[in-house]
Formats: C-alpha cells, sequence, structure tokens
C-alpha cells in the first residue's frame, strides 16, 4: 500500500507539470496565430493603400547604436529581423529543449514519427523547389518551402475544434519543432556568409561562459542578459545570422530545476525537476506571449507589406517552386515518410488518429509564413523577395483552406486506434 501511494504522488505532480506548459504553449500559439494572420493582412492592406510611403519610410528609418567607437546602423526592418527575432528563436530553442528532455522528443520511438515525418516535409519541398528553379537564379532559395509556422499552423488546428484529437496537435507541435531544427540548421550552414572567424570564436567564447555560469550555479538572469548581448553581437559581426545566438542561449537553458538540498538532479527531485520553477519554464512562461504578440506581429508588419498591384506571377520559376514546395510537397513528404515507418512496425500513429488526420496535418505544416519570410529575405534579391513573399502568402493561405477542409470531413466519432496503428 505504502508503494502504491508514493508511485500515485509522483506521477500526478510530474504529468501536470509536463501537460499544462504544452496547453499553456498551444493556447498562446494558438491566439498569436490569429494576432499573426491580422498583422499579416494590416501589412498588406497598409502597403497597397495611398500611405504606403509612409510604411516604406518607417521601416527603412536608420537607427543606430554606440559605445565609444563601436557603432552598430540598420534601418528598421532590420532590427527586427535580426534583434527582435533572436528572442522569438531563443524561445524556439527553449521549446526544443523542452520537448527534447520533458516532452514527446525525449524518448527514441516517440520521437521517431515527427522526426521522419518532418524530414520529409523538409526535403521533398526542397527537391520540388530545386527541380523547378534549377539553373535559375532563384535556386538558392530552396529554404524557403521547407519551413512550418508553428503559430499559423497550430491556430488553424485549435479552429478547426472538437474535430481534432489532442494526439494530433502535440504531434503537429512536435513536427514543427523539429522542423524548426532543420531551417535552423539550413540557416547557419546555408545563408550565414562571409564568416570572421575571429568574431565567430568570441561567440562560441560567450556561450561557453553560459555553461560556465551554469556550472557554477549562478541563477540571477542579469549575467546572462549581457552574455547574451555579447553573443549576439558577435554573430552578428562574424556573418552568422545573428538569430541563431537566441536558438544556442535557448537549448542551454536549464529544462530542470536545481535541487538545492543536494545541489544535483535527483530522483526525489524529479517531480520539481520538471515543475515551472525551472528556468526554462519561467522563461518561456515570460517571453512567449511577448514573441507570439508583439515581435511575430511587428515582423509581419515589416515583411509582408509588399505591393500585390503588379499581381503575382504565376508562371515564375520562383512561385511556382515555393507554392507546389509548400501545398504539395509538405504533405505528401509527411504522408509518405508516416506510410514508410509506420509500414515497417516501427512506430505507430498517435492515438485517435488515421490517415485523414496526418493529410490535414500535414496540409497545415505547409503554412510557411513567418520562417519563410525570413529566409526569403536571406536568399534573394530585393524584387525576388517581394515575389516569393507573395508566393508564400498564397501557398500558407491555401494549405490553411485545404488542410481545415480535410480535419473538418473527419468523423465526429473516431476508434481511440486508428486501424494503421493495428497494423504496426
Amino acid at each position: 500500500m505504502p508503494l502504491v501511494v508514493r508511485r500515485r504522488t509522483r506521477s500526478r505532480p510530474v504529468s501536470r507539470a509536463i501537460t499544462e506548459p504544452l496547453g499553456e504553449f498551444l493556447r498562446t500559439e494558438a491566439a498569436g496565430g490569429v494576432v499573426l494572420g491580422i498583422a499579416a493582412l494590416v501589412a498588406l492592406v497598409w502597403a497597397n493603400s495611398p500611405w504606403s510611403e509612409a510604411a516604406r519610410t518607417l521601416w527603412g528609418t536608420e537607427l543606430s547604436i554606440a559605445v565609444g567607437s563601436f557603432e552598430l546602423r540598420d534601418d528598421l526592418r532590420h532590427w527586427v529581423n535580426d534583434l527582435a527575432m533572436a528572442v522569438f528563436f531563443f524561445v524556439a530553442g527553449l521549446e526544443i529543449k523542452r520537448e527534447l528532455v520533458l516532452g514527446d522528443l525525449r524518448t527514441p520511438r516517440a520521437a521517431l514519427l515527427p522526426l521522419v515525418c518532418a524530414a520529409g516535409g523538409m526535403v521533398l519541398p526542397a527537391v520540388i523547389f530545386v527541380a523547378v528553379n534549377a539553373g535559375q537564379s532563384t535556386a538558392g532559395g530552396w529554404g524557403v518551402p521547407m519551413a512550418t509556422d508553428i503559430a499559423f499552423a497550430v491556430g488553424v488546428l485549435t479552429l478547426v475544434g472538437r474535430r481534432t484529437p489532442a494526439p494530433l496537435k502535440a504531434f503537429l507541435l512536435s513536427l514543427a519543432i523539429v522542423d524548426d531544427i532543420g531551417a535552423i540548421v539550413v540557416i547557419a550552414l546555408v545563408y550565414s556568409e562571409g564568416i570572421a572567424l575571429g568574431w565567430l570564436a568570441a561567440g562560441v567564447g560567450g556561450l561557453g561562459l553560459v555553461v560556465l555560469l551554469r556550472i557554477g550555479g549562478v541563477e540571477r538572469f542579469a549575467p546572462y542578459v549581457v552574455l547574451a548581448a555579447l553573443v549576439w553581437v558577435a554573430l552578428l559581426r562574424s556573418g552568422v545570422h545573428p538569430t541563431l545566438a537566441g536558438v544556442a542561449l535557448g537549448l542551454l537553458t536549464p529544462a530542470r530545476a536545481r535541487d538545492r538540498a543536494t545541489d544535483r538532479a535527483t530522483d526525489q527531485a524529479t517531480d520539481q525537476a520538471t515543475d515551472q520553477a525551472s528556468p526554462l519554464a519561467r522563461l518561456e512562461h515570460l517571453l512567449h506571449p511577448w514573441t507570439a504578440f508583439v515581435v511575430l506581429p511587428v515582423f509581419a508588419l515589416a515583411n509582408a507589406g509588399v505591393d500585390v498591384g503588379g499581381g503575382i506571377d504565376l508562371t515564375s520559376p520562383l512561385t511556382i517552386g515555393i507554392v507546389a514546395g509548400l501545398v504539395i510537397g509538405k504533405p505528401l513528404g509527411i504522408v509518405a515518410a508516416a506510410a514508410l515507418v509506420v509500414r515497417l512496425g516501427w512506430t505507430r500513429l498517435p492515438a485517435a488518429t488515421g490517415w485523414l488526420e496526418i493529410t490535414g496535418a500535414g496540409l497545415l505544416a505547409g503554412i510557411g509564413f513567418t520562417v519563410s519570410l525570413f529566409v526569403a529575405g536571406l536568399a534573394f534579391s530585393a524584387a525576388e523577395s517581394e515575389q516569393a513573399t507573395l508566393a508564400v502568402l498564397v501557398a500558407s493561405l491555401a494549405a490553411a483552406v485545404l488542410g481545415s477542409a480535410v480535419l473538418l470531413a473527419r468523423p465526429t466519432s473516431r476508434p481511440l486506434t486508428a486501424r494503421a496503428n493495428r497494423r504496426s
């Protein structure tokens, strides 16, 4: 009897500690997706209104930060894309770390399905884009249709309502997180240029100091904030995109609270280690609303405002590659990858889901708005970037509509275990 009671008291706090942050994250992402959509619409209307010149003037305004002879100067749009988005990528790094340590990616079997599906959903769109743009100046933009926008995808999935099983939301979130990891790697390896090794070494050294502070048990945030600023500046000057500083710092943030009695994590402290006292949980709780309701909408205002007066060139390889990659390549790659690993018996579909739900989630993964626009700004010239932005908007809208339609066609009653799962 004592043993049974002990197990109950240990399992319930851990379960709450894992599910409550996930639920809060999904709710914030869903609401943030709505705000993000409104901001994108405002940006489009503004850019095509009589006040469009005011928008260009605003985002082209130069701002500078100077300390002695050291100066950073750029226009407002680049400050948003380089600095504000570093905060967004920091929160993305926190979520990646939480999923790897506490969430659906913490065990190989649980991680296999979203990992393989994300890989299929990144590779096939890139292959389609390269095939369509082969020999063109735009061929280097293959990273654009690889991305999934977590906020928009989860937002649309939530709007579908009760027809969406909860395990499908967790699957889509895990898939999008792995997708983020892929996008981060692509940005680091492909869209960072002119690497200055001295500055890069300084940035790596700053990250090393963060690790030393962690080992030394420093819990005050102020020293970490100073080091974060130094790492960001170093990466900016190194040629590596500075938003990667946010990702790296997020991954270095402890996901478990320190057991103060023994100064180390123990089995007895496991329940405490997964609760909201951890630095990761506190920072995510603090910053996630800011990124969802401020950073991303401002990013949309700065980057989604394109002049549609000339229309979108539906016959250009750039447009075809992006739209086909996101609307066709994404769901096809995800479903094919899932079918392969389930057929081989390596894993199974999430509970209460079948191939209809996986197809719907795959289509929603084709909503590539935020990261796709971000990569487009790095990969293309100004004129190409405007055309790419229109293509991303069209593709994301089509993916949202098609994904919603598929999921709304789902029967209201569904067996707890899909037929595909029983075969595995």
